[in-house]
């Protein structure tokens, strides 16, 4: 057996402008840098936890020492002990992007950042995604979705919850006036901000304005408000930080047959890793619910993973826009041949 060295930095990466969530707002965003190495090739991966949210956002010191005892384990073994990390999805998400990058890079490249063997990853075709319009004031928003939409993106991705809702359902009537759902496709993600007592009107509201889907209304926890909203709102429903801490695959399968929403939006780094959100989309699928994949605010070494990772699971001819913009948050960014044109992510070729 290969021995593997592993190699662990704390990072923090600042954003070009505050990001704001419905939770609050981030201006800077810390991971743990990965590195393993066998002495001719290495792999690098990001852990990246998102604090009050991920469930394995642990104190920094103790993150890193659980993270430390499981890259040990793999220094030992080669392998990564997946039951052991079902409930610690950042850290397996880095741990396998590491582990497939060292596996993967030819000698001739000894770290190429190649994970799967995809036309996407070998840069041959582009993945559509959505063009993401964060929180801000009414005119920040107008702004930046008028950015958006010159740019070129044909599915924009606006975050409603934080600022007055008329104003939000007024950004929303005026985007349709000046273009029809043929024209553009429209998310809202409302990362649980609105009441349970006030979510069905609110989305009957926006419902006059061809909206695709609408990402977790409320809070989380609340299965039987969900499945209620699911069955009578008037526009299709996607469960995101619902699945955060659903990591065993009964329950998983549970929960999605108790609400029922017509779509799930699953993150790495939060969802249970690669090998949990390929369990997502299969349960999913046999259940008559449709997925696609979102970044969580990694750097460019996470978006790179996740993208690729995408391309796996979904095959070379993705036509659903997928959640990979946000590679240009940060001001200190690593540099990676990934790169936005018009409304999909490409990898340079041969890079």
């Amino acid at each position: 057996m290969t021995m593997i060295h592993v190699d662990i930095k704390e990072r923090v990466f600042h954003f070009r402008q505050p990001a704001g969530t419905s939770r609050g707002v981030y201006t800077e965003r810390q991971s743990w840098l990965l590195t393993f190495s066998d002495g001719e090739r290495c792999g690098v991966g990001e852990c990246a936890p998102l604090p009050d949210l991920s469930c394995d956002a642990l104190p920094p010191s103790v993150y890193m020492k659980v993270l430390r005892g499981f890259c040990d384990q793999v220094e030992k073994t080669g392998e990564i002990d997946y039951e052991a990390m079902r409930d610690y999805p950042s850290m397996l998400f880095g741990i396998e992007t590491a582990l497939l990058s060292l596996r993967n890079s030819p000698l001739s490249v000894p770290c190429s950042h190649l994970l799967f063997n995809t036309p996407f990853s070998h840069g041959e075709v582009g993945i559509p995604i959505n063009g993401l319009v964060w929180m801000g004031s009414y005119e920040e928003m107008l702004q930046r979705m008028e950015e958006k939409l010159k740019q070129g993106f044909r599915c924009v991705k606006l975050k409603v919850g934080a600022i007055d809702f008329d104003h939000e359902l007024d950004l929303v009537k005026r985007i349709r006036e000046r273009f029809s759902y043929h024209d553009v496709e429209l998310r809202l993600d409302a990362n649980g901000g609105f009441r349970p007592d006030e979510a069905l009107y609110k989305l009957e509201l926006l419902s006059q304005y061809a909206i695709h889907s609408i990402e977790q209304p409320i809070k989380q926890k609340q299965w039987a408000m969900m499945a209620e909203l699911c069955r009578e709102a008037p526009l299709p429903i996607a469960l995101d930080e619902e699945l955060i801490g659903v990591n065993d695959p009964e329950t998983k399968r549970l929960m999605l047959r108790i609400i029922k929403p017509r779509y799930i939006v699953l993150k790495p780094s939060l969802h249970g890793g690669m090998m949990g959100c390929r369990e997502w989309i299969e349960i999913a699928k046999d259940e008559g619910i449709g997925s696609w994949i979102t970044s969580a605010l990694e750097s460019n070494i996470g978006l790179n993973a996740i993208a690729q990772f995408c391309s796996d699971v979904y095959g070379e001819d993705i036509t659903f826009p997928q959640g990979l913009g946000t590679g240009q948050l940060f001001m200190d960014n690593i540099p990676m041949s990934l790169e936005i044109r018009g409304d999909k992510l490409w990898i340079l070729k041969n890079s």
